[in-house]
């Protein structure tokens, strides 16, 4: 192996270990801001609102994060995601539990809204290096679903974790603890990141970030509705159904309900990411066409749960159950869909303009999660699960047929 190969390699093991850190804090924020003001009394819209400035930022981020790090360096994006965040969990940690409920919310959206910031600079500073480090000697799309696929299955150990600290050390100390945490390692990698990622080029304009290819614009369509269908039921839904029915009310009852939740949404996260590891070996033929028909078996799993909800017209423990197998099941699904829309990406993608592409479509990424986020809260306080449901069904039909229009990867049988 040559040197540029070693250090290349070495680069892109720093980079993925940098981002194992970051979304670790990235899913225990996100389960102890949920949890922590759902059990404070606040109702599905205001929980939503709480998280629609993070997503709101992961739009404007990853539009400029591209161009940033073309003109910088992927090293300079990747430290400053890491460094904002330290930022952010700090920030938090100051949260005054007497001020209102108003004033409140505006705090927590700002601070989120600086962590969107940062994971969207972390990650497309990672999914864009995978492309320029990968050795060639590999499928593009093997180290794309390693990156991803371990990256989901340590954010869903995050989930475990925020719920937990949040049950055992409270609010606070759960967030200092992260920020001290995530320091110490901002430091390591910074001090030992070897070469291999590119430098930024001067001169590279501001008005490359937006994407003229078709297909990277229909990929991109696909993927806003993807998440989009995903987050409808995740963000919010899901987990204030399971605390209506885990807790009895009491402080011990929301204990146990952090717990319960908390490890369910770590099962689906961790499983999902193990599945978009393992997605090479479950895609066999042409991409594009598989896309396709991923897409296809994903849209009728929360159309099926939400006629399900609407039959059981409340709480149950066999539609309970239902929702966890049906959940699981369309997390196979999405996980594949992802894992092969993460692979198309890079494969449409030129090398020249890698970070900008990555950035236009994971900017499509975050205006899905955003609309998920907004729809969780109103479509659940409007309709209950039934209508969360029915409104995930809606968004990965729309994916389904944002995809059918894409065309066949040139010249490829099958992703390698």
């Amino acid at each position: 192996m040559s040197v540029a190969a070693a250090s290349g390699i070495r680069a892109y093991a720093a980079v993925t270990a940098a981002y194992w850190a970051f979304m670790l804090t990235d899913g225990a924020l996100r389960m102890l801001v949920l949890l922590h003001f759902n059990a404070l009394g606040f109702s599905p819209i205001q929980l939503a609102w709480l998280f629609l400035l993070y997503e709101l930022a992961g739009i404007v981020t990853n539009l400029s994060a591209g161009w940033l790090a073309a003109r910088f360096g992927l090293a300079s994006t990747l430290y400053a995601g890491l460094g904002l965040q330290i930022a952010a969990l700090a920030a938090l940690a100051m949260l005054d539990p007497g001020w209102s409920i108003a004033a409140s919310v505006a705090f927590v959206m700002a601070v989120q809204g600086l962590s969107g910031v940062a994971k969207d600079l972390a990650k497309m500073s990672s999914k864009s290096a995978v492309k320029v480090l990968a050795p060639s000697g590999d499928g593009l799309f093997r180290w794309v679903a390693l990156l991803t696929g371990s990256k989901n299955a340590v954010k869903g150990a995050g989930f475990f974790l925020g719920a937990a600290m949040l049950a055992l050390a409270g609010f606070q100390a759960a967030v200092w603890g992260m920020a001290a945490v995530l320091a110490v390692i901002l430091l390591a990698v910074v001090l030992f990141m070897p070469d291999g990622l590119p430098r930024g080029v001067k001169g590279t304009r501001i008005g490359s970030i937006w994407s003229k290819d078709r297909a990277i614009n229909r990929l991109s369509l696909a993927r806003m509705f993807l998440f989009g269908a995903r987050d409808v039921w995740f963000v919010v839904g899901l987990p204030i159904y399971f605390q209506s029915v885990l807790s009895d009310g009491t402080p011990e009852g929301r204990r146990e309900a952090f717990f319960l939740i908390g490890g369910f949404m770590a099962l689906w996260i961790i499983a999902y990411g193990a599945v978009q590891g393992f997605a090479p070996k479950l895609i066999r033929g042409e991409p594009v066409g598989q896309a396709i028909r991923w897409a296809g078996l994903l849209t009728p799993i929360p159309f099926l749960l939400a006629g399900l909800a609407l039959v059981s017209g409340g709480p149950a423990t066999w539609l309970t159950i239902s929702l966890v197998l049906g959940l699981l099941a369309f997390g196979f699904v999405f996980a594949v869909n992802s894992a092969v829309h993460s692979y198309l990406i890079l494969a449409f993608s030129k090398a020249e303009r890698v970070t900008m592409d990555v950035g236009f479509y994971y900017m499509a990424n975050a205006a899905g999660r955003l609309v998920g986020t907004l729809l969780s809260g109103v479509s659940y306080q409007w309709g209950g699960l039934p209508l969360c449901l029915g409104t995930a069904g809606v968004m990965a039909a729309a994916s389904w047929l944002a995809v059918r229009r894409l065309e066949p990867l040139p010249g490829q049988a099958q992703p390698a």
